[in-house]
């Protein structure tokens, strides 16, 4: 099967998500540049092991964590790319089958990549939030 590079840095954001929706922590660092910065309501990181432990935190909350990723953009220039996608995040609690959510939050993400030897990585992550639900969950 072949993809385009398009494709290619899509599926890119989608295992970034499923990595913290998973908590999959350590797995991030396949996702990210070592030189990776990011601005999330969750605060300011630069370097992978500061962005991995920024995640990390905001996300072991003792509730189940979904991320819907829709309408990326995508733009490739070479071995660049960027992409700007809509998230809606979740916070179910633990412990109840199917519960509704206890805190909702809808980002718009702007993302830069780079094409790497080892594939496509995410360098740099900015997102700004445009609605919320709830309570947040303060970190576990």
């Amino acid at each position: 099967m072949t993809t385009d590079q398009r494709t290619d840095v899509t599926e890119l954001i989608y295992r970034l998500y499923a990595c913290m929706d998973e908590s999959r922590f350590a797995d991030l660092h396949s996702v990210f540049t070592d030189d990776i910065s990011v601005r999330t309501p969750g605060g300011l990181a630069s370097g992978r092991d500061a962005v991995v432990a920024q995640a990390t935190r905001g996300h072991s909350t003792g509730h189940r964590v979904q991320h819907f990723v829709h309408n990326p953009i995508v733009r490739v220039d070479g071995d660049h790319a960027t992409v700007r996608a809509d998230v809606i995040v979740t916070f179910t609690p633990e412990g109840q089958r199917a519960p509704a959510p206890q805190y909702t939050l809808s980002e718009r993400f702007h993302y830069e990549t780079v094409r790497t030897p080892g594939g496509w990585r995410v360098s740099h992550v900015d997102g700004t939030p445009v609605w919320t639900v709830g309570t947040r969950p303060q970190a576990g």
